[in-house]
């Protein structure tokens, strides 16, 4: 859902800019919270994976395509603090390299697709999770949470264009479009997100920021009463970090390297809508539209899976600086 420039105007442009900054600011102080020298790496490491994982287009109905959003697993995995922060890295990173989603429509891509994503995914992952508790019940919340973020993003999407959209639409057309697309768009980013936030449960759950605190507490019954005694929070295990890092480094190059050549072609689901409603014309050429890099290598005729393997490694080193220059240094090292 990568909003390209001339579809809002410079009001609406600059407003959601300011939006934007200001979340970002938020969360770069919240993320203290969160960020320690543990965990920092792996929010560059599930920045570069949403990057990659992006590039992988799939069909979910006749001549329309969708991809991960990323905005609940980014959550989920690593704090919807820090979350933002990684979401807004890849977006950066995608419109200045890739000409993926316009410099104009930046702030507006970043509430849309960062905060509000990550946002609402957070909370219904946080109201499922608090339901059914485990690990089914962290891989239920992930999926449930996914799956209803991407039509929230949507709906935003649709209320912010009908505000100051550079083309007359029927808003209720317009979010019926949408809604439906994307609901289907969001079945798929449910799978993505409730497989990878599984299999990190199976390795290291204690990296996985949403199943912290979750578990049951064990309960004693004694003669004289019960005595309650809370669960502990999952060890960190030492001395696995770097091999759980480099293999996840590995599958992220593997997915934008390779299996990025398999994508779907087909416009995804804004682009889709945005045709069938006759707005799709108000989109402008981006500024870097001639870059060697721009839509993914095509532009400069480089192979999709070189282009992917470049834009991991941008998101990496700027994902990853943003995470240590955020971290808390009052923690202690594990």
């Amino acid at each position: 859902m990568h909003v390209p420039d001339g579809f809002f105007n410079a009001v609406t442009s600059v407003s959601a800019g300011v939006v934007a900054a200001a979340g970002v600011a938020v969360c770069l102080r919240g993320a203290r919270r969160e960020l320690d020298d543990r965990t920092a790496p792996m929010a560059g490491l599930v920045a570069a994976f949403i990057f990659a994982v992006q590039m992988l287009n799939f069909p979910v109905a006749a001549g329309t395509s969708g991809h991960l959003m990323g905005g609940a697993l980014a959550a989920i995995l690593v704090g919807p603090y820090t979350g933002v922060l990684c979401m807004a890295v890849v977006l950066l990173v995608q419109s200045v390299f890739f000409a993926d989603g316009g410099l104009t429509a930046l702030g507006v891509n970043i509430t849309i697709m960062g905060l509000v994503g990550v946002l609402v995914g957070w909370a219904v992952f946080r109201l499922v999770a608090g339901l059914a508790r485990g690990k089914g019940g962290v891989t239920l919340a992930a999926f449930l949470s996914a799956l209803i973020s991407v039509p929230a993003s949507a709906m935003v999407f649709t209320l912010l264009f009908s505000i100051g959209g550079t083309a007359p639409i029927e808003v209720s057309a317009v979010a019926a479009a949408m809604g439906g697309v994307h609901l289907l768009i969001g079945i798929g980013e449910g799978v993505i997100t409730a497989l990878t936030v599984g299999a990190v449960l199976a390795v290291r759950p204690d990296l996985v920021y949403g199943a912290r605190g979750l578990a049951k507490p064990l309960v004693l019954r004694g003669a004289e009463g019960t005595t309650t005694v809370g669960a502990p929070e999952p060890a960190p295990v030492r001395g696995a970090g770097r091999p759980f890092l480099l293999g996840g480094i590995g599958v992220t190059l593997v997915l934008a390297g390779l299996v990025s050549f398999f994508a779907s072609s087909s416009p995804d689901g804004l682009e889709s809508v945005a045709e069938s409603k006759g707005f799709l014309d108000r989109a402008t050429d981006h500024v870097f539209s001639g870059w060697a890099l721009a839509d993914y290598g095509e532009v400069g005729g480089i192979p999709v899976g070189v282009a992917g393997i470049v834009g991991v490694g941008l998101v990496l080193l700027v994902a990853g600086g943003v995470a240590y220059a955020a971290r808390s240094r009052d923690r202690i090292k594990v």
